[in-house]
């Protein structure tokens, strides 16, 4: 056997691999935990809306209520785990592809990348706050101020970061418009589900999706009007963003129907855990 031929089945065998039950566990593992985090954002954010301040609703103020509980550095060993499993499925479609007819072409691959570096920190943020050396990651008020002080700081600081923004609202609008339009269905193994639990999963799919865009979108409004500005203090992370609505001319109400939104995609993502094709 020559070392073409050799190098030909090692690859084989891992895209077996990477393709197996273990694999697609791990992805399930995955959407629960990303389900348990915007399920406990959402209860804070709703928590907010209703005059209790002194949560911050964002991931780093969800994985402070999961250590206050009982036994919660167990769950927060598990939610590692399973965010782990997450950046692990990530970075196999990213090498091998992902399911369907486009899996292999690189419009889906380099989002797959980047998804496996972005949960590959999550889960290393938690996992270092389970073993008591780490913080879950810090405020996301305070990294996106941070971040884009440092970004206005070089040349061309102003354009990156306005280009940056622009493209999360645009990212945000397209989440949002993907939810409403039920694309995810082509995601989903529809045919195990009864026609009840597709109506339930479409109402957490919809609502949660719109939801989630549309906090996107404002995201990267508040970036983009920081860099026009030159104010890094007026990126917003996630839990000022979540704030900002309730200052609108909405209200309270705004944010309590955003709140409810994230409620609801955390649901969702349960869902995908159950049905997602992997």
């Amino acid at each position: 056997m020559d070392a073409s031929t050799s190098v030909r089945n090692g690859r084989t065998e891992a895209e077996r691999a990477a393709r197996g039950s273990v694999v697609k566990g791990a992805a399930r593992a995955g959407f629960a935990a990303r389900g348990l985090i915007y399920l406990l954002v959402g209860v804070l954010a709703l928590q907010i809306a209703f005059g209790d301040r002194g949560h911050e609703a964002d991931r780093q103020g969800a994985l402070g209520e999961i250590a206050r509980q009982p036994f919660g550095a167990v769950v927060l060993w598990a939610l590692g785990a399973g965010l782990a499993g997450m950046a692990l499925w990530r970075l196999s479609e990213a090498v091998f592809g992902a399911a369907g007819p486009e899996g292999r072409t690189a419009k889906k691959r380099l989002p797959a990348l980047a998804r496996s570096v972005f949960y590959g920190f999550v889960a290393y943020s938690v996992l270092a706050l389970a073993a008591g050396s780490g913080d879950g990651g810090g405020s996301s008020d305070r990294q996106s101020k941070d971040v884009t002080a440092r970004l206005l700081g070089v040349p061309a600081g102003q354009w990156i970061v306005g280009v940056a923004g622009a493209g999360i609202a645009v990212a945000g609008l397209w989440i949002g418009f993907r939810a409403v339009t039920r694309a995810y269905h082509e995601k989903l193994r529809l045919g195990q589900m009864s026609r009840r639990t597709r109506r339930l999963v479409d109402v957490t799919g919809v609502g949660g999706g719109a939801a989630r865009g549309l906090v996107f979108a404002a995201a990267g409004g508040f970036a983009v009007r920081a860099a026009v500005d030159y104010r890094p203090d007026r990126a917003k992370g996630l839990d000022d963003t979540l704030r900002s609505f309730a200052h609108t001319p909405a209200g309270p109400g705004l944010l309590a129907g955003v709140a409810a939104g994230l409620v609801l995609f955390g649901l969702f993502s349960f869902a995908m855990a159950r049905w997602r094709k992997v």
